[in-house]
């Protein structure tokens, strides 16, 4: 495990790649840029690939050694990484349908995990100016553009009744408005699985929740290390820690992040809602 000033050091250089990174994010966000479909649902475009490679190749020359898991990689160039001791998983752009609608909903992420447990996230959203880090031992803090630190905490809200949950705003499910309706919480539909972790941390949100699958484990490592770091609490929806050695690549079991108060009651009315 990385110490406090290891992290520290780590976490200024991956925030130095990320925000060159969202620099092309948002240089293409301002064109009438092509989209491209992996599948039916999954669009992929020019900002996607273009700051995937500037992280992978960062990641590859300051850290040698350690295998690079990247969304938009060919799974060649990160073979046999849940084998490794560490693992860096990268969201070049998490929430490219936002991006795609131009609505300001997505992020550039950056995750570390050590033997299997999310560390260290970088969470930059270029469209709002805003930039996170965060260690799941040391601390979660919003970095202003001229270097200083905020240190960042989840709510201390224990009341479900005045409790709000960030939800998919392109993923409804009937399944998790049952669970929100007995529990009686408020929601609000946000785009990228980072951004809601990121609600969640600086407290402006209580709960996010995602019941189905979640995602792939780059859509985790980064926001759960910083929900972590500001003393919240994150699992896949039945309760379990996530392994991020996992050969399994998908968050099969959706994930459920919160101020930590709260998170046991929803995983119940989960499981009390489950088909």
């Amino acid at each position: 495990m990385l110490s406090e000033r290891e992290i520290r050091d780590a976490t200024l250089v991956v925030l130095e790649m990320a925000e060159r990174a969202s620099e092309i994010v948002r240089e293409v966000y301002a064109t009438n840029f092509a989209v491209d479909y992996k599948s039916a649902a999954d669009p992929v475009t020019e900002a996607d690939r273009r700051a995937n490679v500037i992280l992978c190749e960062g990641l590859a020359a300051h850290f040698p050694g350690v295998p690079v898991v990247a969304e938009e990689s060919d799974p060649s160039a990160y073979a046999k990484w849940h084998d490794a001791t560490a693992a860096w998983f990268v969201d070049p752009l998490d929430g490219t349908r936002d991006f795609v609608e131009k609505n300001g909903q997505f992020a550039v992420m950056v995750g570390l995990a050590e033997n299997g447990k999310a560390t260290l996230g970088v969470v930059v959203l270029p469209a709002m100016g805003r930039r996170f880090v965060g260690s799941s031992e040391h601390g979660s803090f919003e970095i202003a553009l001229d270097g200083s630190r905020k240190k960042i905490h989840v709510s201390s809200t224990q009341s479900m009744k005045s409790a709000e949950m960030v939800v998919s705003r392109s993923r409804p499910s009937k399944h998790l408005e049952a669970v929100a309706d007995a529990l009686g919480l408020t929601r609000a539909r946000i785009g990228s699985a980072g951004l809601k972790g990121i609600k969640v941390a600086c407290a402006e949100a209580d709960v996010y929740a995602h019941v189905e699958q979640a995602g792939y484990l780059w859509d985790g490592c980064a926001p759960e290390a910083i929900v972590r770091g500001a003393g919240g609490t994150v699992t896949d929806a039945k309760g379990h820690a996530i392994d991020y050695r996992s050969p399994v690549l998908a968050n099969e079991n959706g994930m459920v992040m919160s101020n930590g108060a709260l998170h046991a009651r929803v995983i119940e009315s989960i499981a009390a809602h489950r088909r």
